[in-house]
């Protein structure tokens, strides 16, 4: 039996992934809506990885729809290389911003749509790959034109006076009780961690930085 799946993504974990639900829910349920809160700059995502393999993959004669192209991601040669994956697989893409994807095509006249679609393609992945480029271009402008701190090496903001980027982690109250417990095997890592309300990357990050010290 076929199903009908969304696919949802937002660069970062603060953006908000409302707006895509909303607009996919008139077509999948919400519970047949995978997500992802990852950069579009690959395809190593959680998520999406899930689209592909593993229990839950797309099959022949599966829908997968998307509010558009750059969800997917924002490489063009990316883009094709994964629509003509589906393709190969019988999957149909349905792109809520592209109307030819939304219609199905009498069969005599099918290779219009495809017609249409690739076009439509080419086109709309060559300005995602450049919004993309764009936008990095602008990010490193803007590092190079920042005052650097003589002290730190870290860049400043010329109209906050205060450092740029996320601030440094400061160990929690109990860290050296958790931690000499933790390196006692008296604790598991993961019981540290949640002691210390920390996330794994932080909780090494600063066990690393404490035995340095």
């Amino acid at each position: 039996m076929s199903k009908t799946v969304g696919y949802a993504r937002v660069s970062t974990s603060e953006q908000n992934l409302d707006r895509q639900l909303q607009a996919l829910e008139q077509y999948v349920e919400p519970d047949m809506i995978v997500t992802d809160k990852a950069s579009g700059k690959n395809l190593s995502r959680p998520g999406y990885q899930s689209l592909k393999f593993g229990i839950g993959k797309l099959v022949a004669g599966d829908i997968l729809y998307i509010t558009s192209l750059d969800r997917l991601s924002r490489n063009k040669e990316d883009l094709k290389r994964e629509l003509q994956y589906f393709k190969e697989k019988g999957i149909k893409v349905k792109i809520l911003d592209m109307p030819t994807t939304m219609t199905d095509f009498p069969t005599e006249q099918a290779w219009i749509g495809d017609m249409i679609t690739n076009i439509m393609i080419e086109v709309l992945s060559s300005i995602a790959q450049n919004e993309r480029e764009t936008t990095r271009k602008r990010q490193l402008e803007g590092l190079s034109a920042m005052l650097t701190d003589s002290a730190t090496g870290k860049k400043i903001s010329r109209r906050t006076g205060k450092p740029v980027g996320r601030p440094p982690i400061t160990y929690p109250k109990k860290w050296e009780s958790v931690y000499r417990d933790w390196q006692d095997k008296k604790i598991t890592a993961r019981q540290a961690m949640r002691l210390l309300n920390l996330k794994p990357n932080s909780f090494y990050k600063l066990a690393k930085q404490y035995r340095s010290e």
